[in-house]
């Protein structure tokens, strides 16, 4: 059954990416946003979404509530849409982007010191990564492949064409071919590769710290590069200001201590991210299950 299942959810998706990249862009870009909005809540848990906003957003009304989730479900189908237009951000001149804090870029680019660059799900994130190519960090990305094993390759391949050539998976439980991404990227890690990472997703092993005053299973690896392999912190987040127009923020590096540990290190982090999502809650993915222990 399973198989059947992700055949047909290929075969859909392949067919809306060849009706996109006929389109257009910004039509398409359009497009997509009016059909995610009108059929994401169908499918997936409108609940759940509207808890995660709670916790953050005690005292949101309901409107602000099903404002968010509308603005949350048009970003996701702007970004999908996008996954057919990659090459008009790779070509093009950074015409569609705009640096903030670019002085901070201009300061990573001459540390000596290997760099984590860490953010969440916003906006268009993918974007992230090929602008810091673009801009000549030699870059590992860490991704989630897809469960469906016909979209994931083609996935794959827009990623590694436009995004950044050096992917590396996460290890998927059950899955023995994936394994090997855990040992890859320890071995980029030691030989001290610049790696981007998205730390905003429910994780199944790491610490429990806090996350907008609740408890949290966190991914401890940031702060594991940083004690153990030097690595600099460095907080990058992306914000859709047009239909596909963006800023990139480039915050400043996470300071670290004598007194930092893992879990302190761990801590500061999440208290990024909390930044981040109070800044942009509209472009933020709300799907995710990120305070289940």
């Amino acid at each position: 059954m399973k198989f059947i299942k992700y055949f047909f959810e290929f075969l859909i998706v392949i067919i809306f990416f060849i009706f996109f990249k006929l389109l257009g862009i910004k039509k398409s870009s359009n497009v997509s946003c009016f059909l995610f909005k009108n059929i994401g809540p169908l499918i997936r848990n409108k609940n759940k979404v509207k808890k995660n906003i709670q916790i953050v957003f005690p005292e949101a009304t309901e409107d602000r509530i099903n404002s968010i989730q509308k603005n949350m479900w048009c970003n996701y189908g702007r970004t999908f849409a996008e996954y057919m237009h990659l090459k008009f951000f790779y070509d093009n001149k950074n015409e569609n982007i705009k640096i903030i804090n670019i002085n901070q870029l201009d300061w990573l680019k001459k540390v000596k010191k290997p760099i984590l660059f860490f953010s969440g799900h916003f906006a268009n994130f993918e974007l992230l990564a090929m602008y810091l190519v673009k801009n000549n960090f030699n870059l590992h990305a860490l991704y989630r492949p897809l469960n469906n094993f016909f979209l994931n390759p083609v996935m794959e391949y827009l990623r590694k064409k436009y995004i950044c050539k050096n992917q590396i998976p996460k290890t998927i439980p059950g899955v023995s071919k994936y394994k090997y991404g855990a040992r890859k990227l320890m071995k980029n890690i030691k030989e001290r590769h610049n790696i981007a990472l998205m730390v905003d997703q429910k994780v199944t092993q790491g610490l429990i710290s806090n996350f907008f005053n609740r408890k949290a299973l966190t991914i401890s690896l940031p702060a594991q590069m940083a004690l153990k392999y030097d690595y600099i912190l460095q907080p990058i987040t992306i914000k859709r200001v047009g239909n596909i127009n963006f800023e990139i923020i480039i915050n400043d590096e996470i300071k670290i201590n004598d007194q930092d540990d893992e879990l302190s290190i761990t801590q500061k982090i999440n208290h990024q991210l909390e930044k981040m999502i109070l800044d942009n809650p509209d472009q933020w993915i709300w799907t995710h299950d990120r305070w289940r222990i």
